[in-house]
């Protein structure tokens, strides 16, 4: 399971990587901004004139990637940490309570009694 969660955790990464690469090269409706400097003006020649119609497919399935991973993640992580606890908490019960008993020897005459408050002073 740990293995498991390692790899997608690496998956999760990758994506997040992708992620913000599609967003950054991704046209805005001005024609300007950070897409035209990573080279905007390749992909619609790459893709053609509805270029950003495929980065914006390329972006929503990689951000249900995203999410789909992170929900997946979570509940595995969850998951492995509830049957980790279950182990230790049949171990726990598992052992009998131990009981404390009083110690021999003490007298209860000996006890510490708390300090007395000294009453205030009358007002001159």
């Amino acid at each position: 399971m740990q293995l498991a969660i390692t790899l997608l955790s690496l998956v999760l990464v990758l994506c997040c990587l992708f992620l913000g690469l599609l967003i950054l090269i991704q046209l805005p409706k001005k024609e300007a901004g950070l897409g035209q400097a990573f080279g905007g003006a390749a992909t619609e020649a790459l893709f053609g004139a509805g270029s950003g119609n495929t980065l914006t497919q390329l972006t929503k399935y990689s951000a249900g990637t995203f999410v789909v991973l992170c929900v997946l993640l979570a509940w595995m992580t969850s998951h492995l940490a509830r049957s980790q606890n279950q182990g230790v908490l049949k171990a726990l019960t598992a052992q009998p309570a131990a009981t404390t008993a009083p110690a021999a020897g003490l007298i209860a005459s000996n006890a510490v009694a708390p300090a007395a408050v000294p009453a205030p002073a009358p007002a001159k």
